[in-house]
């Protein structure tokens, strides 16, 4: 059987695949992403065990081909410039396109896979329908604002981080109002996370102060730079005065947090067009 891959389309916004100013964003906070953001083991096997026996995969917001699973007939969609060209020689093969409008037939895939990238679309409605249009099933990592908020360095540093997240990041509430009937599953963050998005460094804050570890992240591109500068510096002081040592002592007898990841799995709730299935 062959992947549905169709030719790679134009990959500006202004021949309308992707919607203008999102593959800027990619760009901008892509700046040597492949380096800090590198996909921990203990999530790509819970992320695999949730394909079940899906042979094809469409991978949604691939990146830089980040939690791929070997051994399945795997096509990534990615619309920007700079991660896709981090990903390496082993990566799927990559269509230049955006999730609210995927150049692929009704239910081409048994399976769609979309790891940390709801929060980017530029239409979030139309990118679950699309997904749900192509593929039988779905397995979205995704995070809460609700309990990622109440982390200490968003709650005690930077809170603009979650002002900013929160008007950005859809509630599960809404995802699973969209997406129908799913399972949604914890997915901890463990103390030697080496997958490097904002909440990994938990229990490693000098991690913080590296500014190439906050440009991997979206929450620190996205927020005023001004406000992450400030509770930089904060951190900076109470690190070399050995306040934030007694202050989260608690955090270094830990294994791992609940840092609100979530990992959302169901059937696409998809019913054919009347002229798609006449």
């Amino acid at each position: 059987m062959s992947l549905p891959v169709p030719p790679t389309p134009p990959a500006t916004a202004a021949e309308g695949r992707i919607p203008a100013g999102q593959a800027p964003v990619y760009d901008r906070i892509g700046v040597g992403y492949s380096s800090v953001r590198r996909p921990d083991h203990r999530w790509a096997a819970q992320i695999e065990a949730s394909l079940g026996n899906a042979l094809t995969v469409l991978n949604l917001g691939a990146g830089t081909g980040a939690y791929e699973p070997a051994g399945r007939r795997l096509v990534a969609v990615e619309p920007s410039l700079r991660m896709r060209a981090q990903r390496g020689p082993q990566a799927a093969p990559c269509v230049v396109a955006s999730a609210e409008r995927l150049p692929f037939d009704d239910q081409s895939f048994d399976a769609v896979m979309a790891v940390l990238t709801v929060h980017h679309w530029s239409d979030l409605e139309a990118g679950i329908a699309e997904l749900q249009r192509v593929a039988r099933r779905f397995s979205i990592v995704t995070y809460d604002m609700e309990v990622q908020k109440d982390f200490w360095f968003t709650r005690d540093y930077v809170p603009e981080i979650a002002e900013a997240e929160c008007s950005r990041v859809p509630s599960i509430e809404r995802l699973t109002k969209l997406l129908g009937p799913c399972e949604v599953t914890e997915m901890p963050v463990w103390h030697d996370f080496t997958d490097g998005f904002m909440t990994a460094f938990w229990r490693r804050p000098e991690a913080y102060l590296d500014p190439a570890t906050r440009r991997a992240c979206s929450a620190f591109a996205l927020t005023d730079e001004r406000a992450v500068t400030r509770g930089v510096e904060r951190l900076r002081a109470d690190l070399a005065s050995g306040d934030w040592h007694r202050r989260y002592a608690d955090l270094s007898t830990r294994d791992h947090i609940d840092a609100g990841f979530r990992l959302l799995t169901g059937a696409s709730a998809y019913t054919a067009r009347p002229e798609a299935s006449a």
